[in-house]
């Protein structure tokens, strides 16, 4: 199947979260996926298949024989300054954590995909938030960082696709879109983005100069590796990541706030808890409870100062997600000890209503 896109921004589509990756990807220009089945992200590289893009844009589409060679493949690609891409889910990105690892060491942008389910272990294939450590904290070896979008729509599914691209390729480092299984499987209504032209050879070699060419005139031509013996030079290499991290830190934090302005309690929730979050929050104002909510869409680099400016004039803080507390360790960083933080999660893919929220915010903050 081959989809006739509408470079107009006016033409709505109904999809699942996943296929909106596939399409959005194709639509950016990706030059190439390398992936692996896995639940419950597999409808991306079903929807890839499906599209045949080797046919239309040129776009190289593979599945590879495990997460391990498909993140080595997006290595190999990365290394050309190409627009490469992969997708897994919890267990199958434990598997990618040395490749991507050596991605960031190497300085080198790629898309990752991670539609999370629930564990530890094989665990469940329904939905989970419980990778925010190995996203947020840099999995793999190393100090490195990620850059971490939380979608909580298929729209920001398909428009995350560009914006993960281009901050990867801004900063040379590994982007992630952080998707819990929700957002992954449910369908809406998303306008896709307009087609972009893939770049010419010319166009990556201007925009990437550090790529490799695989000129066989030259013994090493543009030898890119993660490998440093000396370790002074390591060091350098170290300060350097440092030294991006923190104009990432400066430049591209992102959130979304609700109802905060007269707030007297705050939610924080991502991904699809957010949305569910926000049903309960509008049933407590209607019962006169002042709650509000901040989103955050990078986790990495994480809102420290928009949560703690917001939380300084409320009463405490609620904590929502799939998963037994992670993202709390970085709301309590950003307010410090002297705040109420409290936290409310699902485990083993179980996914609360707003009810269960609202339940959870009353027993903590109005007993």
């Amino acid at each position: 199947m081959n989809t006739e896109y509408n470079n107009s921004k006016s033409e709505v589509r109904l999809m699942k979260g996943n296929e909106a990756i596939a399409h959005a990807a194709i639509l950016y220009g990706c030059d190439g996926y390398f992936g692996y089945p896995i639940t419950p992200q597999s409808e991306v590289l079903e929807t890839l298949e499906a599209e045949m893009p080797w046919e239309t844009t040129g776009m190289v589409v593979l599945q590879a024989e495990s997460e391990v060679s498909s993140i080595n493949m997006v290595y190999g690609g990365a290394a050309t300054g190409k627009a490469v891409m992969t997708s897994s889910s919890s267990p199958g990105i434990s598997l990618m954590m040395e490749g991507i690892s050596y991605l960031a060491a190497s300085e080198l942008p790629a898309l990752i995909v991670n539609v999370m389910r629930g564990g530890p272990g094989l665990g469940t294939i329904h939905p989970s938030q419980s990778d925010y450590f190995q996203a947020t904290k840099g999995g793999g070896h190393g100090d490195y960082r990620l850059i971490v979008l939380a979608p909580s729509s298929v729209q920001e599914m398909a428009d995350f696709v560009a914006l993960g691209f281009d901050l990867s390729f801004k900063y040379r480092t590994p982007a992630m879109i952080l998707a819990d299984g929700i957002v992954g499987q449910m369908m809406e209504k998303v306008v896709l983005p307009p087609m972009r032209p893939r770049r010419t050879a010319e166009e990556i070699a201007k925009q990437c100069p550090w790529a490799t060419t695989g000129n066989p005139s030259k013994r090493h031509p543009n030898t890119i590796t993660s490998l440093e013996l000396d370790s002074a030079v390591m060091e350098k290499n170290n300060e350097r990541f440092q030294a991006t991290y923190r104009k990432i830190e400066e430049n591209e934090v992102r959130y979304q706030t609700y109802f905060t302005d007269d707030a007297e309690y705050l939610i924080v929730a991502f991904g699809s808890m957010a949305r569910i979050c926000l049903k309960a929050i509008e049933e407590a104002r209607k019962q006169g409870i002042k709650i509000g909510m901040i989103r955050p869409i990078t986790l990495w680099p994480f809102p420290y100062d928009a949560i703690d400016k917001i939380a300084s004039h409320t009463k405490g803080i609620l904590v929502v997600e799939l998963n037994a507390g992670q993202m709390i360790e970085d709301v309590r960083l950003a307010v410090g000890r002297d705040k109420k933080v409290v936290h409310f999660g699902r485990m083993g893919g179980i996914v609360p209503n707003p009810s269960e929220i609202l339940n959870a915010f009353s027993n903590e903050f109005l007993k």
